[in-house]
């Protein structure tokens, strides 16, 4: 990856090179700074990145990806940004890190994606209210994310997301990935809800031990 071909992105938190790292996906139509925020209210002793999703939608928007419709990414754009994510991800500074994702919306697609297509790189993922992304291109199939600790929240008078994609998310993580999985879903609409932080906060310290145990 070149430097002009290297994303946007907004650190926060420890400096450490060998702390874990956290990648906060901003959801579509948003930026890095609008998501960094997040770390202020999450774990001390973390490396927090916010990186811009690299597709403009706008003044100061961007998606992670081209889609068909609210929830269903483009599968050729995906594979794309995919490719590109991991290719920041795997830089020398950044290869052996423990990584967690936290997504939300757009960016919950985005980071569900990207543990579909290699579910043994992250350390655990965090689908905040988004869905995971069915027909783009890659595998959705039973056990796929066998292991894998995942942390999913839904509100249920959200009314961006398609309710079928929502429903059929939390089917398939709940009754077919094979995740290890913490889910929250309570009467609120489509926003980050401040009454998940502790236990999203608690998931991510349980995501963090648990890779540091198995390294």
């Amino acid at each position: 990856m070149t430097e002009s071909d290297a994303p946007v992105v907004e650190w926060r938190g420890s400096t450490d090179p060998d702390a874990p790292l956290i990648v906060l996906l901003h959801g579509r139509g948003s930026n890095e700074h609008e998501i960094i925020g997040l770390a202020d209210r999450l774990p001390d002793g973390l490396t927090y990145a916010a990186v811009r999703a690299p597709i403009t939608t706008g003044p100061g928007g961007y998606a992670w990806f081209a889609n068909r419709g609210i929830g269903r990414p483009i599968a050729a754009s995906l594979r794309e940004q995919i490719d590109w994510f991991r290719a920041w991800l795997d830089e020398p500074d950044r290869r052996s890190r423990r990584v967690v994702l936290i997504g939300f919306s757009g960016g919950a697609a985005f980071a569900g994606g990207l543990a579909l297509d290699d579910p043994g790189r992250y350390a655990g993922v965090a689908v905040l209210y988004g869905t995971m992304p069915f027909d783009a291109g890659v595998p959705t199939t039973p056990g796929r994310l066998e292991g894998l600790r995942v942390f999913h929240s839904q509100g249920t008078d959200d009314d961006v997301m398609p309710p079928e994609l929502m429903d059929r998310t939390w089917k398939y993580l709940t009754d077919e990935s094979g995740a290890r999985l913490t889910t929250e879903r309570h009467r609120g609409g489509h926003a980050i809800d401040p009454a998940i932080i502790d236990r999203l906060s608690s998931w991510i310290l349980g995501s963090v031990d648990d890779a540091r145990a198995g390294s």
